[in-house]
């Protein structure tokens, strides 16, 4: 008995001391980091999102704008009875009980979203199941709104239900609006509820700053109507709208079809993505024609009152036939881009070597990104002069074998419009900082990218052949009274790869116009491809209705003044003597 007492006696003492010694490590060797431990787990840092800013049109106009909604979410391992509760959930939210069971049973979870920006009615049926204390919460969530619904989406581009960026000004701009959240402590019970909130810990959100885009609300629902009119009638794979300001190069407007909305984008057809605007690339044809002739006439080639031999409508280069719609002999230089002869452009394009042609064409933006900042912008297709066949000058100088961009093309034809300047594309006027007084230039558009010609030949191309074109050539459809309209029309054939060769029946339709001639404040070009519905599918006939109709609307908005001297007798006259639509 003596031994098993002192054997007890023994065991008791070492236990003290062990005891003694886990007090002394738990008390003073690990107290800091036990201290902090205990901190960690009554307290807790709330990230506080940030407002993303506003997206604008030129004139304050929202487009784009974040609101506050509240989103449900659970603490899984917080949860006793985890089927029952995703039941009670799922009825009030009209969800799927085994999705919500699923989010629930996870024991090892602290955290699992319910349901994401939830409604008034949503969220006073949670409140009234009146769930376990520390088992769930709100949380705020900033939504992004689009009040104009598919209004320019594909500019826009949108942020999805965890605020990510896809597409347009939302991605570029990202930067610019996303803001800097912020941070606070909370201190919470044993039961996980919050018991205190210090001010002294709080960092407030930054919010993100508003961008001013040079879009004008009221021009691009112009564009948007007239492009629902096109697809309506010629029933296309696609169609697009630009609408620029030749002096600053600022995009007026921007559509392009099938779209979208922003607001709810599921289901959306990846063709409804892609902003055919910048990242759709085609064969210009006859719209591309006025820019050779500019190189020919800078570089002497070409006298401004030389006749251009024609070849009665057939003429063969290296292996290849060259047709007009009607046969022609001598015809002015003016009356080759009228006419839209693609026998005397080959001759005009044949007095450029294959490097002056080359020269001329890039010089005019092709074969490089335009610069307007938006993801998916392409840089067309250039192939450099090493690869042209023997009839490459030929076919480049009626806009055959280059592929270019809308952009592009409208960009080009504005520089024709201004003088003879390239101008980058502009899409973005300023960054607000909460107010218009604090507004700051933003240097992401640009201004002058280089002299693309010379201002007396630009001149005469849209005060001369293009204002021509309009009152007795291929774009008689645009002319409008009261003012002076320049303009091109271009039906390219597409290249059907299956049978290598340009397709007999496949086009692209195109016109480009602007106005008053004699001092531009506007161009507009519309494309429309694959136009599948109707009679012919020339340029003339397929877009230019639509062009005109945004070009007379927007030089309304804009209150330019009418030209009072351009009289109906001399549309009427444009009518009598119009030529013959163009085709390649």
């Amino acid at each position: 008995m003596s031994t098993r007492r002192g054997m007890i006696v023994t065991l008791v003492f070492l236990g003290g001391i062990a005891v003694a010694l886990r007090l002394v490590q738990l008390q003073v060797v690990e107290h800091s980091r036990l201290a902090a431990r205990g901190t960690r787990q009554k307290s807790y840092v709330e990230v506080l999102p940030a407002p993303p800013g506003d997206l604008l049109d030129r004139d304050g106009r929202v487009l784009a704008t974040s609101i506050v909604a509240r989103s449900l979410f659970v603490v899984p391992e917080n949860i006793a009875d985890p089927w029952p509760c995703a039941q009670r959930l799922a009825r009030a939210l009209h969800l799927d009980p085994d999705r919500v069971s699923d989010r629930l049973q996870q024991p090892d979870k602290k955290f699992a979203w319910v349901k994401r920006r939830l409604t008034p009615e949503d969220e006073r049926a949670v409140r009234a199941l009146r769930l376990p204390a520390g088992a769930w919460g709100f949380r705020e969530e900033y939504v992004r709104r689009y009040p104009q619904g598919n209004l320019a989406a594909h500019v826009l581009g949108l942020r999805d239900v965890d605020g990510i960026c896809r597409g347009g000004l939302e991605q570029s701009l990202e930067v610019v609006l996303r803001g800097e959240a912020g941070r606070r402590t909370l201190y919470r019970d044993a039961r996980g509820r919050v018991i205190d909130v210090p001010d002294d810990t709080e960092v407030p959100p930054r919010p993100g700053r508003s961008v001013a885009t040079s879009l004008d609300s009221v021009i691009q629902l112009y564009a948007e109507r007239e492009l629902d009119r096109v697809v309506e009638e010629w029933k296309p794979l696609g169609a697009c709208a630009l609408v620029q300001d030749p002096t600053s190069g600022e995009i007026l407007a921007m559509a392009s079809r099938p779209a979208f909305d922003p607001n709810h984008p599921e289901g959306v057809s990846d063709d409804a993505w892609k902003n055919r605007a910048v990242a759709w690339i085609y064969e210009p044809g006859s719209t591309f024609k006025p820019f050779v002739v500019a190189g020919a006439i800078d570089r002497g080639r070409v006298r401004l009152d030389e006749e251009i031999d024609c070849a009665g409508g057939e003429t063969r280069l290296a292996s290849r036939v060259f047709h007009d719609t009607h046969p022609y002999g001598l015809l002015s230089l003016g009356d080759v881009l009228v006419k839209s002869s693609n026998i005397g452009m080959s001759q005009i394009g044949g007095r450029l070597s294959n490097a002056e042609l080359f020269a001329t064409i890039a010089t005019f933006g092709f074969g490089r990104v335009p610069g307007s900042g938006l993801p998916g912008e392409v840089a067309g297709m250039l192939r450099p002069v090493k690869v042209w066949s023997s009839y490459s000058n030929a076919s480049l100088s009626i806009g055959q074998e280059l592929a270019v961009t809308p952009l592009q093309m409208i960009s080009a034809h504005s520089a024709l419009a201004n003088g003879g300047t390239l101008m980058s594309p502009k899409l973005v006027l300023r960054t607000l900082n909460g107010s218009a007084n604090a507004a700051t230039e933003v240097p992401l558009a640009t201004n002058v990218v280089s002299k693309a010609t010379d201002h007396h030949t630009a001149r005469w191309l849209v005060d001369g052949p293009m204002r021509d074109v309009v009152l007795r050539g291929t774009g008689t459809r645009a002319n409008l009274p009261g003012y002076s309209v320049f303009g091109k029309t271009g039906t390219a054939q597409k290249l059907d790869a299956a049978i290598g060769t340009y397709s007999a029946d496949k086009y692209v339709s195109s016109f480009l116009c602007g106005a008053p001639a004699e001092n531009p404040r506007v161009v507009v070009l519309v494309v429309v491809d694959e136009p599948s519905t109707g009679g012919s599918h020339y340029g003339g006939t397929v877009a230019a209705p639509a062009a005109a109709e945004i070009l007379r609307q927007t030089l309304a908005h804009l209150r330019v003044p009418r030209d009072e001297s351009v009289s109906e007798t001399e549309r009427k006259a444009g009518e009598l003597t119009a030529a013959p639509a163009e085709k390649l």
